[in-house]
Order: C-alpha cells, then structure tokens, then sequence
C-alpha cells in the first residue's frame, strides 16, 4: 500500500531540485520528518514476545503536525479535553471563506493573515451575536483554520462551534439564542469583510488588496449543529492534527504520479451533491498541493474567543453551574466504538497470543541526510 512517506523518499530529492530556494524551511521540515518517521533514523525500540519469544522492531514516530501517521492519540486527547468544555445548549458551525482574489497574498504572508483571518471571524462573529435583536450576549467560538479542499486545492477558511446563547452582560444568567438560529449570515458577511481588510492593512500597511474584494458578498456560512454536536466535534477533530491527505486515500504511486481518492461535489437541480471521485497528478504536483498546507512553525491553528477564551474559564465554569451539569465526557463511547487509546505494547504478529514486550532501546541512526538541503529529522531525546 502506497504511504506519502514513499513518495518524498523517493522523489524528494527531485522537488527540492526543482523549487529550489522557493521551498520553506517549515516544508524541509515537514519532508525530512515524514521520509523519517518509524525507520531507524529516529530510533526506537526492540520488543520481544512474551508468548512465543519472537522479536521485532518498534520504531518511534516523527511527531510532525503534517505526518498522517502521528497523533491518533493526540486526537483522541484533544476531544476528551473539548468534552468537558461541552454546554448542554444548541451549537451551531460557522464557516468564514476567503474570496479567490486574496488567497495568493494569503499565501505569501500566512503566519500573519491566517491569524489575521481567525481573528477577523471571531470578532466579526462577537460583535454581530452582541446585538439585543440576537443574542445580547458574550459568546464562546472555538476556530479552527483550514486550508485545502477535498483535492488539496488551497483554499483558506475558518469553521467556528459556537454554543446557541451567550451569558448575560451582568454575567448572572444565560441567553439563548433563537431555536436553529443564531445571527443572520447576510449581516454577518460585510461586517466580517470590514474587519479582515482593516486588521490586514494594519498588519501588513503596503500590502496590495484588490479593490474587487469590496464589491462582492464572502461567504458566511451559519448552520445548527442538526447532525449532533459531537460528530461536528469528530468533523473538527479529524484536522486538528492532520493534513490535506492521510494514507488510506492514497491508492499508488506509479511512473511518476500519483493516485488519491477526493470528494467531489457537484450541483444537480440547484442542490449540492457529493461523491467519491479518483484523480491523478504529476508526483511533483501532488507534493506541491500537500505541502502547501504546512502550517508556519509554531502556529496554532486551534484558537478560542469570548466565552472560550481560557482568560475566561472561570466565566465558563459559572456558565455551566447556571445550565446544569456539563456535558458528559465521550471516552466510554469512543472506547466502545473501537477507538480506545493505543497501549504500550502490541499484540504479537506472528503467535497472534502474546504481547510485545520491550526488552531494548534503538538508538537513532545517524545518517547523512539522502535528501540535499533537509533539514535533519528531529532524533528524539
């Protein structure tokens, strides 16, 4: 089964070739970690069963926010953590999008419009839900930044949980807002426009803005959470650690392209439809499109506001006391379902009865870099 590991093993040293200069150092990054994760390069350790005494080799994980071989766990962490900052309320998903015209200056400054982007949306989102006509009050977003489309084509945009109500500005009772309604998206747009084109101004005082961006609508999108809040929270979880693709799209790579599954949305008698598609692209395009989805280093592409924020954790702490007990945590159900965390030993793939037991560290193995111009994987401590 094709990994994108094997895919920048074996063509990495032609894409640095080819861009040159032009690759970042968070992609250098990105390449060296992913080519090395769980191989000798980083170490690991030697196992041994207990049953049938066979031994293997268990190898350590790159640890890379862009590797989709990491963070299972991770994930699973993280929800358990959001679990308990549940209110028993309506939520609703928000969504800010970029117009076409701005993604390329976007992408030319992104640690400082993508944070530009999420905060733009919150407090467009805050401002708008303070009105007495919606809500009239202080409310709790959870943003989180995503940057591709089902077929890896760039494509900057925010999605927001935000609770169904806020509290109140006396912050001695909750409000809620209007049954599947939240704040009206047609209002919403031009304030959330204003903020983003001023905040990027400021930040970046010569940046061009074309000037067709002020003539048209963004997109705001505003929905409740009709399918159940938690499977909006799996929907979010799945990019909170991941990237544009993971390994079980991948199909082959092949003569030099590479073949992945996507999402293909079509619109047949004025509604969107959605079905699994096939495509194909040079491997250097197919590494283009993945890895200009790396974030900048140390970017947080989680960030909360209002009511979330964790200044005001004491204010949600009030906020659940005034709705009664907090949301249950889902690690039971997760559990249930199969999605347990990982244990520290494995199950014996050869006797199929014993568990592997560690019996030896690995070191890393400290090889000259294949790929000219990496920077080394990262050797665990």
């Amino acid at each position: 089964m094709a990994e994108l590991a094997d895919v920048f093993r074996q063509y990495g040293r032609q894409y640095l070739e080819t861009f040159g200069e032009a690759v970042l150092p968070s992609h250098r990054r990105a390449i060296a970690d992913i080519a090395a994760c769980r191989t000798e390069a980083l170490g690991g350790y030697l196992v041994q069963c207990d049953s049938c005494a066979a031994q293997d080799k268990a190898y350590r994980s790159c640890k890379n926010r862009a590797c989709p071989k990491c963070h299972r766990n991770d994930t699973l962490h993280w929800l358990d953590k959001r679990a308990a900052e549940l209110l028993p309320v309506m939520y609703f998903h928000v969504v800010f999008t970029l117009p076409e015209q701005l993604r390329r200056l976007v992408r030319g400054h992104q640690k400082t419009l993508y944070a530009v982007l999420m905060k733009a949306a919150a407090e467009a989102l805050m401002k708008i839900a303070a009105d007495p006509k919606y809500v009239g009050g202080k409310i709790g977003i959870m943003a989180l930044l995503h940057t591709w489309t089902s077929a890896g084509i760039y494509h900057p945009h925010v999605h927001c949980l935000v609770p169904g109500g806020g509290i109140s500005p006396d912050k001695s009772s909750w409000i809620s807002s209007r049954k599947n309604f939240l704040v009206p998206v047609k209002a919403l747009s031009p304030i959330f426009r204003a903020k983003f084109l001023e905040m990027a101004q400021d930040a970046l005082p010569c940046l061009q803005i074309p000037r067709e961006v002020w003539e048209h609508d963004w997109v705001v999108y505003a929905k409740p959470t009709v399918q159940g809040t938690d499977n909006v929270m799996e929907y979010i979880a799945r990019y909170v650690h991941r990237i544009f693709i993971t390994n079980h799209r991948l199909l082959k790579v092949e003569n030099g392209e590479a073949t992945f599954r996507y999402r293909k949305t079509t619109k047949r008698k004025k509604k969107w439809r959605h079905c699994q598609g096939t495509m194909t692209l040079p491997v250097m395009e197919f590494m283009r499109r993945f890895l200009q989805h790396v974030l900048p280093a140390g970017f947080h592409k989680v960030r909360y506001y209002g009511l979330l924020h964790p200044v005001n954790r004491p204010l949600l702490r009030r906020v659940q006391l005034i709705l009664g007990p907090a949301a249950k945590s889902k690690e039971v159900n997760r559990t249930e379902a199969g999605h347990e965390k990982e244990p520290c030993t494995a199950n014996c793939r050869f006797c199929k009865k014993g568990r592997m037991v560690v019996i030896a560290r690995l070191l890393p193995v400290m090889k000259r870099p294949e790929l000219p111009g990496l920077i080394p994987a990262r050797s665990p401590p």
